[in-house]
Parts: C-alpha cells; structure tokens; sequence
C-alpha cells in the first residue's frame, strides 16, 4: 500500500530549512512515538477545506521552520494508519488512495508524505470519533480548528444533490409573495424574452414553471426558498433565513462612514433578491463612466465592464449561504467595488477562478436570473470578470475565501482617470452630481457638451419606455420607473412626450386601462 522513492521533495533537508514553513496546506508532525493523535484532526481539516499535505517526521523548530528527524519504522507506522483511517469508529470517510501516501528518504532519515485531497462536497463533513457536530475540523492559517455547529450544516446542506432554494417553505403560502415584486420580474422577462410561452399563464401557474412555488407531500402550494428569497418581503424571509441581510454601501468620502445605503431591513422596499439586485446594480452603473458609442442610430451604454459587473453581483447572490451570518455585503468605493456573500465555493477556489464547472448553490435562483438575461450556467462567471479587467488595462481582480465563518469576497478595482468629475452624495436612485464647474471657457464648453449628452439620455430613456410600453402595454409607470431606475415623474414627461407625438395612446383609465402602440419603432 506504500512505496519507497528517492527524494526529490517539499521536505529538502534533514537540517533546518530556514524557508520552509508550516502553513494552510502543509502540516509537520513529529511522529517519534508512533502515529500522532492529531493526525486526524488535521486529515478532517484538510478535507473539509481545501486539501493539504501531511508530513510524518518533521519536527517544527522555535523559530517555525522545519527539520527532518525522520521515523523509524514506516511500515508499521502506514500499517496503523490505513487500519485507522478505514476504521468508520475514528474516521467517517478515507478519500486516500495508495498513490497518496508514500515514504520519501531525505538524508538517509524516512518520512511519511500524506496528501490529503480536498473532499468532494456530497462526502463533506469528514468528522472523527463519530462525533458530527465535536468531530469536524477546518484548516485556518497554520492551524486546525473545531467548526461550529452552523458551520458543520452549511457542509451537511452542501452535501445535498438538491439545490437548497427549491426546497419548500412549509410554514408559508404563495401569499408571501410580494405580487408587484412578482409583476416587475414579469415586466423585465418579456422585454427580453417577449415570446416567451410562461408569460401568457396567470401568476401561480408562472411561479409554478420558474420554480418559485411547489406543491409538498398532500399537494398544497408552497413557495420554495428561491421564491421567498426573490419575491418575498423582508418580514417574511426572515422567519425561513433569521441572519438574511442585503446591504449596498456607497463611500466617495473618505470624512463619512457612507454616502449612501441601502439595506434589506430599512422597510423602504420589499428587501429581497430580486429588488436589490436592481437597486444596487442601478447604482453602481451610474458611478462608471459610459463611452459614447453608437451602433447604427441607437447609442450603446451597456459595456462590457456592465455586463462583468451583473455577473459578479448575480454570481454573489445566487452562491450566498442565507443562513450564515453577516449577509450579502456590498461596498462602493471611489476606485474599487468590493462584493462578498456568507457561503464558500462549492468547487476548489482554483477551479472556480479557471471556470468550466458550475455547481451553484441556489439553482433556481440562477434559472431565474438566466432568464433576465443575467448570470453564466458555464462557470464562467469569474474568468468573464477577470478577462474582461485585463481588457480594460485595470489591476487583477481578487477572489478570497474565508473560513469559520464561511465567506467569499471579491475585490473589483475600478480605477479613478485623471480630469474626470468627482462623485458626491446623492439619494438613492437618483443620478449621482457632478461637481461644480464655472467660469472658464473649457468648463462652458464641457455643460454644453453634458447638456447634450443628457439630451440624448433622455432620448434613449424615451425610447426604452416606448419598447417596453410595446412589449407590455400593461405596464405601469411604476414598473416603468423601477425597470429604468429613473423617478415617477420623469416616467410621466416621457410618456406626455411620446403621446403627444401621437407614438402611443391610453385606452381606459389609469387604474385598470393599457396602452395603445401606434407604429412599430419609436
């Protein structure tokens, strides 16, 4: 079940090795009495985290690096190992395979080399002493540590085939369903699926198709944890998910903790997913700076730099964990854009970061995203973001991934150019200002060359409208004010605008009435 080989190893010297140090993946364990006690330990840590590699007969010296010292009877020492290891009383899986473990000579001194893969997530937790919740450990730096019980059932949901948001909310009925949180999802999904064959069922049927509603064992209708998370109230997702908490901080001011905010418990809004993926995202499209491009007559403000964008704040929110604590965390600065969601990867950190293998955790979130238009089923999501930061000459993005608790936090740089106007505190969901310019010619010159830009700004928005009007001439002004995230108002000059240009007419009352479409294109 072994082999001897000659060295040529991590381990390169029987005396000290001033550069090689204990750390997340490589663990020194003396062995001189026999196999090591906490050998288990660190086996269950390794593959609860992301693997690692044990070496048996090296000792950790008082300045922390490594010497060889060598075990003196490898053969019995392997013997007591796989016999432990295979023994469901100490160990509840070996994921080792003889190819493994091997004995390496350094020196003339033997050592014991384990590589410890990363586990497979349906194998996870791997405890020990058939101790579940005392059992489990993680790698944390240098160390092993106990995971907490909450720890130990994100693993235990993880191991589960079924993706955890289509499981029932058995307290709950469709009611719980926010109806014009569901209307607006409705509203964005025909603009860009108009044929769809779902659009044409009632609301529960609709629901029922996307996954947000599911009938349990004596076939009464429950909403599903993607539904409640997309569509539900805050009050409501709280009861499923107690630690849920969505929060977007804007800070362009380095004297103020934030200059603006928005978070799932102010009781403003709705306070779900699906709500705040479109008030963040609003927001943080107005902070960039959009190149004037025109494609034909029609102006193209969606970059690629947008599109990176939804897919790592889709990617945030369709991975997050809503029963570890801290929440969805999102945060706004002058030349970054930091994003981070409770929860770890499902896959190793590197296969994440190469793409090619999606395991998301909440599934049917991710289905009803995809048919916004919005998120990668490919794993693709990352190396999109990251191909596309190289593209723009920026600073390598960063992905971590935080144990105890589980956590994944991705850091976007955007850099601030010189000469651009500086962002100052706006309300939320307004256009942010710019700052003041007056006097020199050059300053007058750039407010006429804003005022046109604005005026074909408002050309484009007029023309959104007239789309969607045509696409749902239901719609109300305000889903048409939330689908382009201007105000009420500007909404109602822009249709006075399209009406008096005899593009559009009202047939019936406000309450009850639609619209008319005269004409094919605005």
């Amino acid at each position: 079940m072994s082999g001897t080989k000659p060295i040529t190893s991590i381990i390169p010297t029987y005396t000290v090795e001033p550069n090689l140090r204990e750390s997340g993946q490589l663990e020194a364990k003396l062995a001189i009495g026999g196999l090591p006690k906490s050998i288990w330990e660190t086996y269950s840590a390794f593959a609860n985290t992301d693997g690692g590699t044990i070496v048996l007969g090296v000792e950790e010296r008082s300045d922390k690096s490594l010497g060889v010292v060598g075990v003196s009877d490898p053969d019995s020492l392997l013997k007591l190992f796989w016999d432990t290891i295979n023994n469901r009383q100490k160990v509840s899986l070996n994921i080792l395979s003889d190819r493994d473990v091997i004995v390496e000579e350094i020196g003339g001194r033997r050592i014991v080399r384990i590589a410890v893969p990363r586990a497979e997530r349906a194998d996870r937790p791997i405890f020990i002493n058939r101790d579940l919740l005392g059992g489990t450990y993680r790698r944390n730096g240098e160390g092993d540590y106990r995971c907490p019980e909450e720890e130990v059932r994100a693993m235990l949901r993880d191991a589960d085939a079924k993706s955890q948001d289509l499981n029932l909310v058995k307290w709950a009925t469709p009611s719980v369903l926010d109806s014009e949180a569901v209307r607006r999802y409705r509203n964005r999904m025909r603009s860009f699926r108009p044929g769809h064959v779902w659009l044409g069922l009632d609301d529960g049927l609709f629901l029922l198709r996307l996954g947000a509603l599911g009938h349990d064992a004596d076939g009464t209708l429950r909403p599903t944890r993607a539904g409640l998370l997309m569509f539900g109230n805050e009050y409501e997702i709280v009861r499923e998910f107690p630690a849920f908490f969505l929060d977007y901080r804007e800070n362009f001011d380095a004297d103020t903790r934030w200059t603006d905010r928005i978070h799932s418990s102010s009781g403003e809004w709705t306070g779900n997913v699906f709500d705040f993926f479109f008030l963040a995202y609003n927001r943080i499209s107005q902070t960039l700076k959009v190149p004037f491009k025109l494609v034909g007559p029609d102006r193209i403000d969606d970059t690629p730099v947008h599109k990176a964008i939804r897919e790592a704040l889709a990617n945030c929110l369709v991975n997050a964990d809503y029963f570890l604590p801290r929440g969805v965390v999102i945060v706004r600065n002058m030349d970054s854009l930091s994003i981070s969601n409770p929860g770890g990867f499902r896959v190793p950190l590197a296969t994440a970061m190469s793409g090619g293998v999606s395991d998301p955790r909440n599934a049917t979130m991710l289905k009803m995203f995809n048919l916004l238009d919005i998120g990668e089923r490919t794993g693709s999501g990352i190396p999109l973001i990251k191909d596309t930061w190289e593209k723009q000459g920026w600073p390598e993005i960063s992905v971590t991934e935080e144990f105890n608790p589980e956590r994944v936090q991705t850091v976007l740089a955007i850099p601030s150019k010189g000469g651009d106007p500086k962002l100052v505190s706006s309300p939320m969901g307004t256009q942010p200002k710019m700052a003041s310019n007056q006097g020199t010619n050059e300053e007058k010159s750039s407010q006429k060359s804003s005022q046109k830009s604005s005026q074909k700004s408002s050309q484009k928005s007029s023309q959104k409208i007239f789309e969607a009007i045509s696409a749902n001439p239901e719609i109300t002004t305000q889903g048409l004010a939330e689908m382009l995230g201007i105000s009420r108002r500007a909404v109602a000059k822009h249709i006075a605008a399209l009406q008096a240009r005899g593009r559009i007419l009202r047939i019936g009352p406000d309450k009850g009435g639609h619209w008319e479409v005269v004409g094919k294109s605005e």
